[in-house]
């Protein structure tokens, strides 16, 4: 499925707004989205929201031969999933070229920067070493999917514990949890990126941009660095001119940026140390708050019963009495009596509507009863004032033409009437006697 493009309007609006220093969602021009981090039940598993763009990290690992040429450097390889469920646009089993782009930039953030001591992986040279594998999920995207995941990477890769192994000989030993306690990595810094999108051919700039952003921006500048300043990696994309005094202003807006996610990120992870060490609940079950509709639990608060009558007293006193109003009998007739007024009696009333529809019906009955009259000669008056009911039979239909001059023949139905002393006379006369009316 394609993506949607931007409409003129919403392109025209966008860009409007970015001049005159606006933001959809109220940010300033070097405002980062709120980032949120929870982790799961497992070493090595966590949740990064970026705004609205949530990436699921989840690291595993694994005792595989080295490579030849690093005998005793243990392998890193990190893999980034781009799903339907976050966007429509993004095709299932197949790599786009904005997917190929995120895993170099991502390789090139945390494996060439040497974040993570990859020698204390070696556990036999040249035969064991271990493969840390990192997977990154996107689960929804709003726009700077890279950021997102180079905070969710180096947040799993600080949160996972290794089994711990020991080696006698030419025998390895891996012990599990419950044995032994796991070994958490060796990282030497936190390699963060942080994305510039430039407006105008570089005459605007905005920090962290949203999806909508990303769509009208000229270029992008990537600068992954750590807390002590160190630039990891630098890339721009988009083909736009920068100057170096715009670089260097992005470079110095990175680096603010990077120490405050930093302290973010340890912080979490001192809490969740916390809680699991005191035998608290974790888990991303736990980090839901309670007071949204998918709350597991909802905290009980205590209500203070003691002076409910009391109160209630209180405003039952101040509260006006009501009035008392009592109904006088309405005396109609002697020994009859009736309590209010009342209304008069509409059951056999009928709705406008229904009393239109009697009287074209009744009008329409005239005029075919006229007609039985004076070619049946049978009197309508003498019938209705006899005993015997009048019965009126569906069954039995008649069809009649009437002739007339220069008009198409119609057809009308009418209803004979049966009674009990009187007969209609037959249906040839009937017609016979049309024919001659219409003849003179």
């Amino acid at each position: 499925m394609k993506e949607t493009p931007l409409s003129n309007c919403e392109r025209r609006f966008l860009l409007r707004a970015i001049e005159e220093k606006k933001r959809l969602d109220g940010r300033q021009t070097y405002d980062y989205r709120n980032i949120k981090i929870s982790f799961g039940t497992d070493y090595g598993c966590c949740i990064v929201e970026l705004g609205k763009t949530r990436v699921l990290g989840q690291v595993s690992c694994e005792l595989v031969s080295p490579k030849l040429n690093r005998a005793t450097e243990g392998i890193l390889f990190f893999n980034l999933e781009l799903s339907q469920m976050a966007a429509p646009a993004f095709e299932p089993g197949r790599q786009s070229d904005l997917l190929v782009k995120l895993n170099r930039l991502l390789e090139r953030c945390l494996r060439n920067s040497k974040c993570i001591d990859t020698e204390s992986l070696c556990v036999v040279a040249g035969e064991k070493v271990w493969q840390i594998r990192v997977d990154l999920h996107l689960l929804n995207h709003d726009g700077n999917i890279l950021d997102a995941a180079s905070i969710a990477a180096i947040v799993a890769l600080c949160h996972f514990r290794r089994p711990d192994v020991s080696v006698q000989g030419d025998e390895v030993t891996l012990y599990t949890p419950e044995e032994r306690d796991p070994v958490p990595l060796s990282i030497h810094h936190m390699p963060i990126c942080v994305s510039f999108a430039f407006f105008q051919q570089g005459t605007y700039l905005l920090v962290d941009p949203n999806e909508r952003e990303e769509r009208v921006m000229d270029g992008l500048l990537v600068i992954a660095m750590n807390k002590h300043r160190e630039i990891c990696t630098i890339q721009s994309s988009g083909g736009i001119m920068l100057l170096k005094d715009q670089v260097l202003r992005c470079s110095k807006i990175a680096g603010v940026k990077v120490l405050e996610i930093t302290e973010l990120i340890q912080k979490a992870l001192e809490n969740d140390q916390k809680v699991r060490k005191e035998g608290g609940k974790f888990g991303f079950a736990e980090s839901i708050a309670n007071q949204r509709i998918t709350a597991f639990k909802m905290e009980k608060a205590p209500i203070d019963t003691s002076d409910v009558e009391e109160k209630a007293e209180e405003i039952i006193s101040e509260a006006e009495p009501p009035l008392e109003v009592v109904s006088k009998p309405v005396l109609w007739t002697p020994g009859t009596a009736q309590i209010g007024e009342g209304v008069e009696n509409s059951w056999g009333d009928l709705e406008d509507s229904e009393k239109e529809d009697e009287d074209e019906g009744g009008s329409d009955e005239a005029i075919i009863l006229d007609s039985v009259k004076t070619d049946t000669g049978v009197e309508i008056s003498n019938i209705g004032s006899q005993d015997a009911p009048i019965v009126l039979s569906d069954s039995e239909e008649e069809e009649m033409i009437i002739l007339e001059p220069d008009k198409n023949p119609k057809k009308i139905r009418t209803q004979t009437i049966h009674a009990t002393q009187e007969k209609a006379p037959s249906k040839k006369p009937v017609k016979k006697r049309k024919k001659k009316r219409t003849a003179n």
